[in-house]
């Protein structure tokens, strides 16, 4: 009887896919152009971070590029980053964000007739360490509001922790693992408009059209004591200080509202500490930055930069023509979840301080500097970017969008910006100097927000034609469609550790979604 040979095992199933897949790599690299450049690689700071190497045009993928660098830096293969890489055109100002997929090709369009004489500048940005995978499925929805859910926030401290804010006057708490509610905040007369978890994770803050921000306690679900109130019309937006920055473990908290101030209040008393007044219309959008900047945007049209710690007026930034609805900070990522990341968190006060210190500043640094950019998107259909601590005027004007723009968000690794507007349309954006990437079309009314993964691999958007869509950042596609809601998605977030996508709107149920 003839022996018949076992089937093969999972392990050996798993080598020859990747056999396969390297004999595919080596059969595209023997098909390409001949011939060979320098490479010159710098780190994002424009330092050089290893001697100049010549590499064949044949094998000059960003991927061989990654596994070039690596082995460069003589890493083990289980410490290898993924990277992404810019390059800048010899003899030339002109730098390309995209790595193409034809390298030769793209140095000819910029006349560079010998590339295999040319060295060539490529700065390398390490991607996320961690792999987010796109979400593909609701696993939960749950209703419980009684009114259309406004907005939406994941717990920096733990991701299995959701708020949401809504039109029935309650703020609620749920348990994203279970897909259950866990507390009702109930002490608002009006529409909860805005919620904001510290960073620490330890407080949640309320804003409300009834005019007064609340503190809630998200491990009991019960008020942190009175409401604080000051304000002569609705609250807009809240922002927290950054951990880092926080004194004597007091946190203090921004508020901006319609009534054309901004106040800050010292959370443990209760006490406002300062009223910024400057704004000749309502205030839309605030962010604390983690230099001691408060940024504000108003109807008024302008942005105005305010020192924390004395309560002054240090820039007002004026080009827009028309209101500004949001605004974003390169740092937010950062910021929001303070000492928060995918490595165990510091056990001592000053452990957690020095970490989120370190992240913040590792987020913000520019050419070796610690400089915050900011965003601002407005009504009059344009976006600029600034760079407040060096004047107050901006990087660039980035048009596009055919209508006004209403939300805008920068990636957790900060190189992209993506904005999303009333022309259907969300628009993908360098971080670095704001020129227009892509547009990523697919939904058929208004987007109302969208939000980056924590690896900055993928975006999810918001619409008003009831889908979310997840888009992947390497291609510019469509990832995902996930239809499920019944009517508008007005918010949306991405969990800091990636694995839960949270939405809700008009149907007044929170949808969970995971891979």
């Amino acid at each position: 009887m003839a022996t018949v040979v076992p089937p093969p095992s999972k392990r050996q199933r798993r080598e020859d896919l990747e056999r396969s897949r390297l004999q595919q790599d080596v059969n595209a690299a023997m098909a390409g152009p001949e011939g060979s450049f320098k490479a010159r690689f710098l780190d994002s700071d424009g330092n050089q971070v290893c001697d100049v190497v010549e590499v064949p045009l044949a094998d000059a993928s960003e991927k061989n590029l990654s596994l070039l660098l690596n082995t460069l830096l003589a890493r083990e293969r289980e410490e290898y980053l993924p990277y992404r890489f810019r390059i800048h055109i010899p003899d030339s100002d002109i730098i390309v964000d995209q790595y193409p997929k034809d390298l030769l090709q793209l140095l000819r369009s910029h006349s560079i007739e010998n590339p295999f004489e040319t060295t060539v500048t490529l700065t390398a940005e390490p991607q996320s360490v961690f792999k987010v995978h796109a979400v593909t499925r609701m696993s939960h929805r749950i209703p419980g509001h009684g009114e259309a859910i406004l907005t939406a926030q994941f717990s920096p401290a733990t991701n299995t922790r959701l708020a949401t804010g809504s039109g029935d006057k309650t703020a609620r708490i749920w348990d994203t693992e279970t897909g259950t509610p866990k507390y009702t905040l109930s002490g608002h007369t009006h529409w909860v408009l805005c919620v904001a978890w510290s960073p620490d994770g330890k407080r949640l803050a309320t804003g409300s059209m009834d005019k007064s921000v609340r503190l809630w306690d998200p491990s009991t679900g019960k008020a942190m004591g009175g409401p604080l109130t000051g304000h002569a019309k609705w609250i807009t937006n809240i922002a927290w200080e950054p951990f880092h920055l926080w004194k004597d473990g007091t946190p203090r908290l921004a508020s901006a509202s319609k009534d054309t101030t901004v106040r800050v209040w010292v959370v443990n008393t209760g006490r406002t500490e300062h009223v910024l007044s400057g704004h000749k219309s309502s205030v839309s959008c605030i962010r604390w930055g983690g230099t001691g900047l408060i940024y504000t945007g108003s109807h008024d049209k302008m942005v105005r930069v305010w020192d924390a710690a004395k309560g002054t007026l240090l820039h007002t930034l004026s080009s827009h023509a028309h209101w500004i609805n949001h605004l974003a900070l390169s740092t937010d990522f950062a910021l929001r979840t303070g000492y928060f990341d995918h490595e165990p968190t510091p056990s001592t006060e000053e452990g957690k301080i020095a970490k989120a210190k370190e992240r913040f500043e590792k987020a913000a640094k520019i050419h070796g500097r610690v400089s915050e950019r900011l965003v601002s998107a407005s009504d009059d259909f344009t976006m600029y970017l600034w760079e407040p601590s060096q004047g107050s005027k901006p990087v660039a004007r980035m048009v596009g969008h055919q209508k006004q723009i209403n939300h805008v968000t920068f990636s957790p690794d900060n190189t992209l910006i993506a904005s999303a507007g009333w022309d259907n349309h969300t628009k993908l954006w360098s971080a670095r100097d704001g020129k227009f990437i892509n547009t990523l079309r697919g939904h058929v009314a208004t987007v109302y927000q969208c939000s980056f993964s924590a690896d900055s691999r993928l975006l999810v958007t918001a619409s008003k034609d009831t889908t979310l869509k997840v888009w992947s950042m390497a291609s510019f596609k469509l990832a995902v469609d996930l239809p499920g809601h019944n009517d508008e998605v007005y918010a949306v977030d991405w969990a800091p550790d990636g694995k839960r996508v949270a939405s809700g709107g008009k149907d007044k149920a929170v949808r969970l979604w995971t891979n």
